[in-house]
């Protein structure tokens, strides 16, 4: 596949260059400076450079090199840019439940999918956090990207958060730490364990409402560059990674510096 890829990414390269030597550089007869090149002329240049390139391939790994990290440092130039843009849906949208302290002086925010392996890896590390910072404020941006079961566990996790927010940390708790895949009866059976009502459980998973908060946590996390999880937000750094305890906590005390 690599081959091909490399393969392909020469005789793109060649065509384009000889595509913008013609468009460009019409190079002109001795003699004739009305005409361009003939089509034997041209057919020989053509080669010239295609040979050239095959000769030098490292000239295209440079390139698609160049290429890459240019189209990095753009995305990450939008997504520092979108913090700003989208700075209170960001961090005090009414849609996405809150914990820890409500008027902490420092938030985090976090894109997590219920069956991410390394959510739930980082989990105790962020649960912690909460429990041990009390003037800590922590979103939960609902991003289920992995499996259609995930969808079904972050529309009941707000679907529960709606009927008692009370009750989030702890539907989110079991449902962080659960093995396996999601099922509307093992949902329910957590419901019933934290006394939720499962019948207006199951009718808010599927409201409008509920479709508009999955919908645009997505556009959210698209517009920033988040692409995977978990991705942390704190004060303006996109942390796209899961990270350690000891991290999280230099985090926290670079974000109340600045």
């Amino acid at each position: 596949m690599k081959k091909k890829f490399y393969q392909f990414s020469i005789f793109t390269c060649a065509a384009s260059a000889i595509f913008l030597l013609n468009l460009a550089f019409p190079i002109q007869v001795k003699g004739e400076s009305d005409r361009s090149l003939s089509v034997s002329q041209k057919t020989e240049v053509q080669e010239i450079i295609a040979k050239y390139l095959q000769d030098n391939p490292e000239l295209i790994i440079k390139s698609i090199q160049d290429m890459r990290t240019l189209e990095k440092s753009k995305g990450e130039q939008r997504s520092k840019q979108n913090l700003i843009t989208y700075k209170d849906i960001i961090f005090n949208d009414p849609d996405s439940p809150v914990g820890g302290n409500p008027n902490g002086d420092v938030t985090i925010v976090e894109f997590f999918d219920y069956n991410c392996g390394y959510c739930k890896k980082v989990f105790p590390s962020l649960e912690k956090l909460i429990a041990e910072d009390k003037n800590l404020r922590f979103v939960f941006k609902e991003f289920p990207i992995l499996s259609p079961q995930s969808e079904l566990a972050a529309r009941a996790a707000l679907a529960a958060w709606r009927q008692n927010k009370a009750k989030y940390m702890q539907i989110h708790s079991e449902f962080i730490r659960l093995k396996g895949n999601f099922s509307e009866s093992r949902i329910m059976r957590v419901a019933m364990k934290l006394k939720l009502n499962p019948a207006r459980l199951k009718r808010d998973m599927v409201s409008a409402s509920m479709n508009k908060i999955i919908t645009g946590n997505r556009k959210l996390a698209q517009k920033l560059g988040i692409s995977g999880t978990p991705a942390f937000i704190i004060n303006n750094k996109i942390i796209p990674v899961a990270v350690d305890f000891s991290t999280l906590k230099q985090l926290i005390a670079d974000a109340r510096k600045d």
